[in-house]
C-alpha cells in the first residue's frame, strides 16, 4: 500500500479530479447507507424488534436460522429476557419472525457498510489515491464504524435482563454516533467536490457551525425522548401539559436534578421543543443574512436547510400529535437525518478550503436591476 505524495497544491485532497471524484461517489454511498440504517434502525425500535436477537455473533450472526430448530432454539432465547415475559407472552413463532427479521437486517446492513467502506478503502489505498492526511481521516471514521458496532451490542445488552427495553441513554449514544461517522463520511466527501471558491462573512460560518452542532444535539434529545416513550405523552402543542413553560418543580421533580434532562419525559420534551424553536429560528436568521450579505450562491446552502428545518418541525408537531404512529415516526427520524446532511453540506461550504471569512462589516449585495 502506498499513500500519494501529499506536497501538492492542495495537500490534504492531492489527487487528480477523476481519482477525486471515484473517492468522493464512494463516501457518497456511504453516507447514504448510513442514512438507510438509521430508517431500519427506527423500524426496529417502533416494531420493538431491537432485542428479537439476544446475542452478538459479529462473524456467524450474518448466518439467519433455516431451519425449524433454529428458529424455535431462537425463540427459546428470546423467551428467557424480559420484554418476552412481561409484553409478549403470547407471541407466536411467527410473530417472533417478523421482529427478528427486522433486528436481522439491521445488523446485516451495519456489517455490509463496513465491507463497503473497507474493501474500496484498501482499493484506493492500493493504487495511490489517497493521500497521507485523508488516509488517516478515513481510518478515523473506519474505526469510529467498528466502536458503533461494539455500541450497539451494549445498547441491546441495556435491555436483556432487567429491562423491557433498551436504556434511552445508550439508544442515544447509539444514534449520536452513527449520525457522527454521517456527518464525517458526507464532510469528507464534499471535501473532494470542485466549486467556485466563495467569500462569506466571519458570522456567518460561526452560525453554520452553531447550528450544525445544534442539529446533532437536536436529534440526541430526540432519541433520548424516543427511548423515554415521551412521544406518547403531553400530545398537545404548543402547550405541553397546559402550558408553554412547565413549572419548575415538574420540570426538576427528579432528585439529583440532572437526571430530569436524561429521565423525566416532561423535561427532555420541553428540552426537545425549544432546541427545535432554537434550531427554527437560527436557520431562518442565517439564512437571511447570508441572502443579505455574500448573496444567492453563498445562501443556497442556509436557504435549503432553513426549508428543511421548518419541514420537519411541521412533522414533529404532526406526530406529536396524533401520538407518533410508526409510519410518522419513521418519517420524522428520516427527516432529522435530512435535516442535519442539509446542515452538514451548509457548514462545509462555508468552512470548506474553498471558503474565505470577511472580519467585519460586509455591505450588502448591491442590487442588479436597473433603476
Amino acid at each position: 500500500m502506498r499513500f500519494r505524495n501529499s506536497r501538492s497544491m492542495q495537500p490534504e485532497f492531492g489527487q487528480s479530479p477523476s481519482e477525486r471524484r471515484a473517492v468522493r461517489f464512494w463516501l457518497l454511498a456511504v453516507a447514504g447507507l448510513i442514512f438507510l440504517m438509521t430508517i431500519v434502525g427506527g423500524a426496529t425500535r417502533v416494531t420493538e424488534s431491537g432485542l428479537s436477537i439476544v446475542e452478538w455473533k459479529p462473524i456467524t450472526g450474518v448466518i439467519p436460522p433455516h431451519t425449524a430448530a433454529r428458529w424455535h432454539s431462537e425463540f427459546e432465547k428470546y423467551q428467557a429476557i424480559p420484554q418476552y415475559r412481561l409484553m409478549n407472552p403470547a407471541m407466536s413463532l411467527d410473530e417472533f419472525k417478523t421482529i427478528y427479521w427486522w433486528e436481522w437486517v439491521h445488523r446485516l446492513l451495519g456489517r455490509l457498510i463496513g465491507v463497503i467502506f473497507l474493501l474500496p478503502l484498501l482499493w484506493f489505498w492500493w493504487k495511490g489515491w489517497i493521500t497521507r492526511p485523508l488516509g488517516v481521516r478515513l481510518l478515523l471514521i473506519f474505526g469510529l464504524g467498528g466502536l458503533q458496532g461494539a455500541v450497539g451490542w451494549w445498547m441491546v445488552a441495556s435491555g436483556l435482563v432487567e429491562r423491557t427495553e433498551v436504556s434511552q441513554y445508550r439508544l442515544a449514544t447509539h444514534l449520536l454516533l452513527a449520525c457522527l461517522i454521517f456527518v464525517a463520511a458526507l464532510w469528507t466527501a464534499l471535501e473532494l467536490e470542485a466549486r467556485p471558491a466563495i467569500t462569506v462573512p466571519a458570522q456567518s460560518r460561526t452560525t453554520a457551525a452553531a447550528l450544525l452542532v445544534l442539529t446533532l444535539l437536536q436529534i440526541y434529545i430526540g432519541a433520548l425522548l424516543a427511548g423515554l416513550r415521551g412521544g406518547l405523552m403531553y400530545n398537545t402543542w404548543p402547550f405541553i401539559d397546559g402550558a408553554f413553560f412547565p413549572p419548575p418543580t415538574e420540570l426538576f421533580s427528579i432528585d439529583p436534578a440532572w437526571r430530569n434532562l436524561f429521565e423525566n419525559v416532561l423535561t427532555v420534551q420541553f428540552a426537545h421543543r425549544m432546541s427545535a424553536y432554537a434550531l427554527w429560528v437560527g436557520a431562518l436568521w442565517h439564512a437571511l443574512t447570508l441572502a443579505r450579505r455574500a448573496g444567492s450562491r453563498a445562501a443556497m446552502g442556509a436557504i435549503a436547510l432553513a426549508v428543511g428545518v421548518t419541514v420537519q418541525a411541521c412533522l414533529g408537531i404532526f406526530t406529536l400529535v396524533h401520538q407518533v404512529p410508526p409510519l410518522l415516526a419513521l418519517l420524522h427520524q428520516a427527516g432529522a437525518i435530512v435535516v442535519l446532511g442539509l446542515a452538514v453540506v451548509n457548514a462545509q461550504r462555508l468552512w470548506g478550503k474553498r471558503a474565505r471569512a470577511i472580519v467585519g462589516t460586509v455591505q450588502p449585495v448591491a442590487s442588479t436591476r436597473r433603476a
